[in-house]
C-alpha cells in the first residue's frame, strides 16, 4: 500500500505530466497570432520543402504578406516568381547532404553542381550556395575523409571567389533517427566546432558555415556562446524547434527571441531562415508565429 507522501508524489507526476500533455496538444489553440513582421532587423527567409504540399507560389504569397523577405528551399523554376513577388533568393541548391566532397568519387558531380549553383545565385542574386560534408563511407577515415573535403571546395573557391558568392557548409545533427529530415545517422559533418575548423581550413573569405540552431542545439548546445565565437564564419542561419524539428513554440526548449538578438548583436546582416517542419493544423499560423517571435 502506497503511503500518503508516496500518492502526493505520484499525483504531483500525473498532474504535470498531464498539464505538459495539455500545453503540447494545444499550443496552436492556446497561441494567438496576428499581423506581420514589423521591425525587419532580422532579414527572414523560409525553406519551402518543409510546407509542402502547399504549392510554391501560394507559400511565396504568404510569406510577402506575413513581412518574410526570401525564400529557398524550392525548385529553381519557382526563382523568377518568387523574384517578381518582390521576394529574394536566400540560399541556391547544390549537391545533397549524402553523397558529399568527404569521397573522392563525388568530387567531379560536387563541383559541377556547386558551379551551377553559384551561376544560378548570381542570376538571381543570391548570396548563398549550400554544400555538405556527405556521409560517412567505410573505408575513409576521419582524418581522410576531411582532406577530401577541404581538397574539393578549394577547387571550386576560386570561382565563388569571382562571382561573389558564398559557400556554405551545413552543419547536421546525426542523433535524431525518426525521420529522414530530422536527423541524419552517418552524416560526417556532425559537430559544428569540426566544420568551422574545416572551413578554416579551405582559407576563403567565401567559405562560410551555415548554422542551423537546431541541429547546433542537438549536437553541441552553447548555442548564443557560439554564434559568438564563430559569428566571423557564419553565412547564414536556420531555425528549427527541438525536439522534434517543430514549430518555435512553448513546447520545445529553444529560446528564439534572445538568439536573434545574440545574432544581431554580432553585426550579421544576412537571412535566417525558417525550417521547421509544421505541426500546427493552420500552416500559416505556425509560419506568422515563427516570423513574429524572430522580429526583435
Amino acid at each position: 500500500m502506497l503511503s500518503r507522501r508516496q500518492l502526493m508524489v505520484t499525483s504531483t507526476a500525473s498532474m504535470s505530466a498531464l498539464a505538459v500533455a495539455a500545453t503540447a496538444n494545444s499550443a496552436e489553440e492556446s497561441t494567438s497570432v496576428t499581423g506581420h513582421v514589423v521591425h525587419k532587423r532580422i532579414k527572414q527567409s523560409v525553406m519551402g520543402w518543409c510546407f509542402k504540399p502547399m504549392p510554391v507560389p501560394e507559400l511565396a504569397e504568404h510569406c510577402r504578406e506575413i513581412g518574410l523577405v526570401a525564400m529557398e528551399g524550392v525548385s529553381a523554376e519557382h526563382y523568377p516568381l518568387i523574384r517578381k513577388l518582390g521576394l529574394k533568393i536566400s540560399l541556391v541548391g547544390s549537391h545533397g547532404f549524402t553523397d558529399g566532397p568527404l569521397d573522392p568519387a563525388n568530387h567531379a558531380g560536387c563541383l559541377e553542381k556547386l558551379r551551377k549553383g553559384i551561376d544560378r545565385a548570381v542570376e538571381f542574386g543570391s548570396p548563398n550556395v549550400i554544400t555538405f560534408t556527405g556521409m560517412r563511407k567505410q573505408g575513409i577515415s576521419d582524418e581522410q575523409a576531411a582532406a577530401n573535403c577541404v581538397e574539393c571546395w578549394k577547387q571550386v573557391m576560386p570561382y565563388a571567389e569571382e562571382k561573389g558568392i558564398n559557400i556554405c557548409l551545413e552543419h547536421l545533427n546525426s542523433r535524431d533517427d525518426t525521420h529522414p529530415m530530422k536527423g541524419h545517422p552517418g552524416y560526417f559533418g556532425d559537430d559544428v566546432d569540426f566544420c568551422v575548423d574545416l572551413i578554416k581550413r579551405v582559407d576563403s573569405p567565401r567559405m562560410k558555415l551555415l548554422f542551423d540552431i537546431y541541429h547546433v542545439q542537438i549536437m553541441n548546445g552553447d548555442v548564443i556562446r557560439r554564434i559568438r565565437q564563430y559569428h566571423e564564419y557564419i553565412g547564414h542561419y536556420h531555425t528549427a524547434g527541438n525536439p522534434g524539428r517543430g514549430e518555435l513554440d512553448a513546447t520545445q526548449e529553444i529560446n528564439y527571441p534572445p538568439i536573434m538578438k545574440a545574432i544581431l548583436e554580432t553585426g550579421y546582416d544576412g537571412y535566417v531562415a525558417q525550417e521547421f517542419i509544421p505541426t500546427w493544423s493552420d500552416k500559416v499560423k505556425a509560419l506568422r508565429h515563427a516570423a513574429l517571435l524572430c522580429d526583435v
